[in-house]
């Protein structure tokens, strides 16, 4: 016989929403100087803009600089390679989400019921998904990262905060892997782009998902 898998391990028995975290490293953020600043928001905007028309595939460090009007040294200055530069343009991203669920308005935020903030998390989720595919693809980590990756940790922690309160009896950590697996940007992108799923009906699912499993 196969030895037993152990017992995962308890979720921690914070009660708090968990801390916001951060994807890159922008600890260096509080002291840029003003126009350091401004280059940044120009450069992250026009790399957003060239995604949003070309795909992540079409955003080199010289189109961006062509997009925001700088030069190409500055690009390379300030996010080091075309790596940094995304990974600077996906945390912009997740902090923005992150800011909303955890202290933004209901029913995203704090203010909602429970299962009103699942849902509102899981629409939010795959909207944004459907927005900024080719980015999130462009992002994923590999099978031995893809769960220690912070803002995975976030999502994850959120979901168990609120399925604790909305269904009490359940295994908060398992069902909040189930839920975040729904949202993964690899599925989202075969079952919209591959086979044609409106994103409606995935969020339809995401309802009724939160439904069943609060009401049980």
């Amino acid at each position: 016989m196969s030895t037993p898998l152990p017992p995962l391990p308890r979720p921690g028995e914070r009660t708090g929403e968990p801390e916001l975290l951060q994807l890159g490293f922008t600890g260096d953020e509080p002291c840029l100087r003003a126009d350091a600043a401004r280059n940044r928001a120009r450069l992250l905007d026009a790399a957003a803009r060239l995604i949003a028309e070309h795909g992540a595939a079409g955003v080199t460090m010289e189109a961006v600089a062509a997009a925001a009007n700088v030069g190409k040294g500055t690009v390379f200055r300030r996010f080091g390679d075309r790596t940094g530069l995304l990974t600077a343009l996906l945390d912009h991203s997740e902090q923005k989400m992150q800011a909303a669920f955890l202290t933004g308005p209901p029913p995203l935020g704090p203010g909602a019921t429970p299962a009103e903030r699942l849902r509102a998390f899981g629409i939010t989720m795959l909207r944004r998904c459907v927005d900024e595919m080719d980015l999130l693809l462009a992002a994923e980590a590999g099978p031995d990262r893809r769960y220690s990756v912070p803002a995975f940790r976030v999502h994850h922690s959120h979901l168990m905060l609120l399925l604790r309160q909305a269904a009490p009896d359940a295994d908060h950590d398992l069902l909040a892997h189930t839920f975040l697996g729904y949202l993964n940007p690899v599925l989202v992108n075969h079952l919209t782009r591959q086979c044609g799923a409106p994103l409606a009906r995935l969020e339809r699912g995401w309802t009724d998902l939160v439904d069943r499993v609060t009401a049980a």
